[in-house]
């Protein structure tokens, strides 16, 4: 006699289990974001923030922050394909190489370590050519938007000079809701309850990366919204003030720029330190004679030997220089000027610091043709005010750079066709 078995019993044993269906999250111009691209991402930004201990959000508010990740990348890679930008595939090998470098492991090593954590060699390769794409495509659009006078620099190191907020180096946490030109009053008003939200939470003694993972607009906010160190100067002059007198630890009140609403966190200061840079410079003039189409190398290795001995019997090394020179410096006499280390090809700077001062070279030959090479004079220099002067630059230059990129991404996003189906889930 068999044992009884209930209805429901007899039914799921004989209904197999459902496997869950891919299906489309969102459509990005012709292009589609499947729920299981979707759910991959997820992993692995829980996966970061676990490693980084940080409590996670709510799991729609992550699921919705890390989709609109997604889609501003497939937004950033079809515009790339667009204009034609592209990575080769050896451009790839080098970087994968210089991150196992970094990393002070073997390239086989460094796989093993892909291959251990889970992480695809194929994917994290996908990855990196991304990844190498949008920063080419960022740099392209800073390239023609942001210029850097010398005007700008003089400005600039007069102003650090005088200013109270110091040459301080600092480390943040930041937290963007961000605003765009198609919102209406009422959406931005929105957009500022959200701001005070997150900064009450802050003060109710929420972790601030919690608070990141939660409310955070910005691109990095699965990833804490850490900016890494990054002299003052560059945040911009309201910014730094308010950054200005803060302790580590201590928040920003909530400060509203043309991208949005910002409240920062300061992690810590640093003195920024400019050393002084002292180098060895050359004064020193050539003889240039090309192998190209007209000239064969074995005709300008006779031409330039015939100079020599001319040099060796007493002429002028001005005036055949003036003569026989196919560089543009035969006008002044094949005077170079003041050459730092680095500023010429290694045949030519390898050969002139073996020279005395007033010697001549013995014919050289480098990618450009035969030279003979005179130093004049050696000197050291303190090229600090030089280096100051680029890491003016170099923080104008960021500082424009970070609102450009920012409203271009904005413009990029509002241009595209996007439709979110997480509703149909």
């Amino acid at each position: 006699m068999s044992a009884h078995i209930p209805a429901q019993e007899q039914e799921a044993e004989f209904i197999p289990i459902a496997e869950p269906i891919d299906h489309i999250v969102a459509i990005v111009n012709e292009d589609v974001i499947t729920r299981q691209e979707l759910d991959e991402a997820i992993k692995t930004a829980v996966g970061r923030l676990q490693s980084q201990g940080i409590q996670l959000p709510d799991k729609y508010v992550l699921q919705n922050q890390v989709l609109e990740s997604i889609v501003t990348k497939r937004i950033q890679l079809q515009h790339a394909k667009e204009v034609g930008l592209s990575v080769s595939e050896s451009e790839v090998d080098e970087t994968i190489g210089r991150i196992a470098e970094e990393n002070k492991l073997s390239l086989p090593e460094f796989y093993a370590v892909l291959e251990r954590d889970g992480i695809s060699y194929n994917k994290f390769r996908e990855e990196i050519r991304d990844e190498m794409i949008m920063a080419r495509l960022k740099e392209r659009e800073i390239k023609h938007q942001v210029n850097v006078t010398e005007g700008e620099v003089d400005n600039f190191l007069r102003t650090q000079e005088t200013s109270a907020v110091g040459n301080d180096e600092y480390r943040l946490a930041h937290i963007l809701i961000l605003v765009t030109e198609s919102m209406d009053s009422s959406q931005i008003q929105q957009r500022s309850e959200r701001a005070n939200m997150a900064l009450a939470k802050l003060k109710e003694g929420v972790e601030f990366a919690q608070v990141v993972a939660e409310f955070s607009d910005a691109a990095d906010a699965s990833k804490g919204g850490i900016i890494d160190w990054r002299p003052i100067t560059q945040m911009g002059p309201r910014f730094a003030e308010l950054l200005a007198p803060l302790q580590p630890g201590e928040l920003t009140p909530i400060i509203q720029s043309p991208s949005g609403f910002h409240i920062f966190k300061l992690l810590g200061r640093r003195a920024q330190e400019v050393p002084t840079v002292i180098i060895d410079q050359t004064h020193v003039r050539h003889i240039l004679i090309k192998i190209n189409e007209l000239t064969s190398e074995n005709d300008a290795r006779l031409k330039i030997t015939q100079l020599k001995e001319r040099l060796d019997r007493g002429e002028n090394f001005e005036e055949l220089a003036r003569l026989y020179s196919e560089d543009t410096s035969a006008t002044s006499g094949g005077d170079l000027g003041w050459l730092s280390p680095g500023d010429t090809v290694p045949a030519f700077e390898q050969a002139m610091n073996k020279l005395l001062s007033g010697q001549v070279s013995e014919p050289v030959q480098s990618q450009f043709g035969w030279h003979l090479i005179q130093v004049l004079e050696r000197r050291s220099q303190d090229i600090s005010l030089d280096r100051r002067r680029q890491l003016a630059r170099q923080a104008i230059r960021t500082r424009k750079a970070d609102v450009v990129v920012e409203e271009w991404l904005r413009q990029l996003r509002d241009q595209a066709y996007v439709e979110l189906r997480l509703d149909d889930d």
